[in-house]
């Protein structure tokens, strides 16, 4: 478990370093920068968690497992940025989209977490039939 949990916390720093480096094409920042918080990588890790669904979600639709996933995160989303919110100390704020719940997560980033979320599973996974 520990060493998925580091694997999930570096395969999601990377995932947001992209993500957010991508975003500034939007803004023709050409310079391409990426970045994240060090509160990120347990927050991300923490998607080792899901692996306890694998197995129960086996025989379901990728769109189901996917759906379920996306869910799971986003409620780890919400629990993670309230605490650090009430610290003072969440390193995002999605005030300025009209789809935030409470400004802590975001309804339209469904099919990014629908995505990490069949990604963790995949890497996952492989870890387990190696096993």
């Amino acid at each position: 478990m520990l060493k998925n949990f580091f694997k999930c916390g570096l395969i999601g720093w990377c995932m947001e370093i992209v993500f957010t480096a991508l975003d500034s094409l939007r803004r023709r920042d050409m310079r391409l920068m990426g970045q994240t918080s060090l509160w990120m990588f347990p927050i991300y890790g923490s998607a080792c968690l899901l692996s306890i669904l694998f197995g129960p979600l086996k025989n379901f639709p990728a769109w189901l497992r996917g759906s379920i996933y996306a869910v799971c995160i986003y409620i780890g989303e919400y629990l993670t940025g309230a605490f650090l919110n009430k610290h003072k100390m969440c390193p995002w704020n999605y005030e300025t989209s009209r789809w935030n719940i409470r400004r802590i997560i975001r309804l339209d980033y469904f099919p990014n977490w629908f995505l990490a979320g069949l990604l963790f599973e995949k890497i996952l996974s492989k870890d387990r039939k190696a096993v």
